[in-house]
């Protein structure tokens, strides 16, 4: 009996481990250089996802969104909502956009946390053309 009850906790455990939550805060990661940039809270609004800088790790913390357009235009990049309106769909956020303020461009978008659960896999898209950069979760 005893047997029994710890193999069912164990499988509950690992449930929950599968089931990871794609909400709360991740470093960004450029897929070129490999640095640290930004942390980006990822959290729900009325069934949907979004995200926002929350942090900026490198000297540019005083940038404006220069290259934006619309109401992001010349606004600061820190406090700046970047990814917007995301649904579930299975276990791939998408349906919404993201912005890069480096360049103002909007994109599709894509988010999943891969295998590894502190991994979130970041992917804007026009058309067939995509970028995927691979984001650290913060604890």
């Amino acid at each position: 009996m005893n047997k029994f009850i710890i193999i069912i906790i164990l499988l509950m455990g690992c449930h929950g481990v599968s089931a990871q939550s794609i909400l709360g805060k991740w470093k960004s990661i450029d897929d070129e250089t490999g640095e640290a940039k930004s942390i980006v809270e990822i959290y729900e609004k009325n069934g949907k996802v979004y995200g926002k800088i929350v942090d900026i790790l490198t000297a540019k913390r005083d940038a404006l969104c220069n290259k934006c357009k619309g109401k992001n235009k010349d606004k600061p990049v820190l406090g700046m909502v970047i990814i917007e309106g995301l649904e579930k769909e299975d276990n791939v956020y998408e349906g919404g956009t993201i912005i890069n303020p480096e360049n103002g461009k909007e994109y599709k978008c894509q988010l999943k946390i891969e295998e590894d659960k502190d991994t979130l896999r970041v992917r804007g898209y026009v058309a067939f053309f995509y970028k995927t950069q691979y984001w650290k979760r913060v604890e």
